[in-house]
C-alpha cells in the first residue's frame, strides 16, 4: 500500500485535475479576462482564494483517495501523503514569490502597460504547465533508475540515490548562494536574456507595443511586438526557477501526480498572488533569506535522507515557521531604502 501510486488507486482524478485547471483557465481567459485590463486589488484577492481554496481541496481529496477503508494504516499513509501535497505546494508557492520580484523588473524594463500584464502571465503559466510536467515526470524517472547498490556507510546498510545526493548539493548552495542576493537583477539587461534571444532569431521586434497583439504588420512586414519578447523572458525565467524548486520538492515525494499537481496549483495561483501584492512587495524585503534556508534544509534533507528521515509534517512545519517568521520580520523591520523611498514620495 505504501508504494501504491495515486494514479493506481483513482485513475479518474487524473481527469478531474484535468478537467478542473482546463476549465478554469478558459474562465480566466475567456470570459473573466476576454479584454485586457489592469486587474485590481479586489479581483487579484478573490482570484487569489480563488485557487488557494481550490488547492486545499485537492489536498483533502488527496487524503480521501489515500484513507481507503478508514483503518489506522490507511489513516497514517492519507496523512503521509496529504502533509506531501501541502509542503511541496507551499515550497512551491514560497519559492514563487521570489519570481514576482523579477517579474516586476522584467515589466519595468521593457515599460509593459499595467492592462497587458495579465495576458503576459497567462501566457507563461501555460508554458509552465508544460515545462513542469516534463521536469517533474522527467525528474522521478531518472531518480528511480539511479540508486546504487546497497552498501554499509558509518555501520548503516544505506542505498544513496545519485541524483537525490546531487540536487541536495545544489540546493545547498544556491540556499548559501542567494542569501542576501536579491538586488543583483536589479541592472539587468533583460532584452538580451534567452528567452529574447529566441524571439529575436524567429522575428523582426518592432519598436512600439500594438495593443495587447503579439504580431503586426508594418510597412507589409510581418513583426513581432515587444510583448512576445516580455512572454519569452518570462517563460525562460520560469525555466530558470524551476531549476530551484522541482529539486527542492523530490524531497517531499516521490509521486509524480502529488509533485505536479501541488506544483501546478501553486503556479496558477501565482498571476492574482503578482497583481495583489506587487504593490506591497517591499514588505516581504526579508522573503529572500527565508526562501535561502529553506533551500538549504531541503538540500540538508536530501543529502541525510538515507541515514535520517524527516517527515513530511516535520518539514512542513519548518518550511510555514521560516516563512511566517521572515513575513514577520519583514513588517517589523522594513527595508530602509523603501522606508526612506515612501519618506520622500510623502514630501
Amino acid at each position: 500500500m505504501e508504494h501504491q501510486s495515486i494514479l493506481e488507486l483513482h485513475p479518474g482524478l487524473v481527469w478531474g485535475f484535468a478537467v478542473t485547471v482546463v476549465i478554469m483557465l478558459l474562465l480566466d481567459l475567456g470570459v473573466f479576462n476576454k479584454k485586457s485590463h489592469e486587474v485590481s486589488s479586489k479581483e487579484a484577492t478573490i482570484w487569489s482564494i480563488v485557487w488557494i481554496s481550490l488547492s486545499m481541496v485537492f489536498s483533502g481529496v488527496v487524503y480521501w483517495v489515500f484513507n481507503t477503508d478508514g483503518s489506522p494504516e490507511s489513516h497514517a499513509l492519507a496523512i503521509e501523503k496529504f502533509t506531501q501535497y501541502q509542503a511541496a505546494y507551499w515550497i512551491e508557492k514560497a519559492l514563487s514569490v521570489d519570481n514576482l520580484f523579477v517579474f516586476i523588473l522584467v515589466f519595468g524594463f521593457f515599460k509593459v502597460p499595467k492592462y497587458l500584464h495579465h495576458k503576459v502571465l497567462f501566457w507563461g503559466i501555460i508554458g509552465a504547465l508544460i515545462f513542469r510536467a516534463i521536469f517533474i515526470f522527467a525528474g522521478v524517472g531518472l531518480i528511480n533508475l539511479t540508486y546504487l547498490p546497497e552498501m554499509n556507510i558509518f555501520g548503516k546498510a544505506v542505498q544513496i540515490n545519485i541524483v537525490m545526493a546531487l540536487f541536495g548539493l545544489f540546493l545547498v548552495y544556491a540556499g548559501i548562494k542567494s542569501w542576501g542576493d536579491g538586488d543583483d537583477d536589479d541592472d539587468e539587461d533583460y532584452s538580451n536574456t534567452a528567452g529574447a534571444r529566441l524571439i529575436k532569431s524567429f522575428w523582426k521586434v518592432s519598436d512600439n507595443y500594438d495593443g495587447d497583439k503579439f504580431f503586426t504588420i508594418q510597412n507589409g512586414i510581418k513583426m513581432a511586438t515587444p510583448l512576445l519578447v516580455v512572454v519569452g523572458v518570462i517563460e525562460f525565467t520560469d525555466v530558470l526557477f524551476a531549476v530551484d524548486s522541482i529539486p527542492a520538492i523530490f524531497a517531499i515525494s516521490n509521486d509524480p501526480f502529488i509533485l505536479y499537481t501541488s506544483n501546478i496549483f501553486a503556479i496558477l495561483g501565482l498571476r492574482s498572488l503578482y497583481f495583489l501584492l506587487a504593490n506591497f512587495i517591499h514588505m516581504f524585503s526579508k522573503l529572500p533569506y527565508g526562501l535561502a534556508i529553506i533551500l538549504s534544509f531541503i538540500g540538508v534533507k536530501m543529502l541525510i535522507a538515507p541515514w535520517i528521515h524527516i517527515t513530511s509534517p516535520v518539514s512542513l512545519g519548518i518550511v510555514g515557521g521560516v516563512l511566517v517568521i521572515s513575513v514577520l520580520l519583514s513588517i517589523i523591520f522594513p527595508e530602509k531604502e523603501e522606508a526612506k523611498k515612501e519618506e520622500l514620495e510623502e514630501k
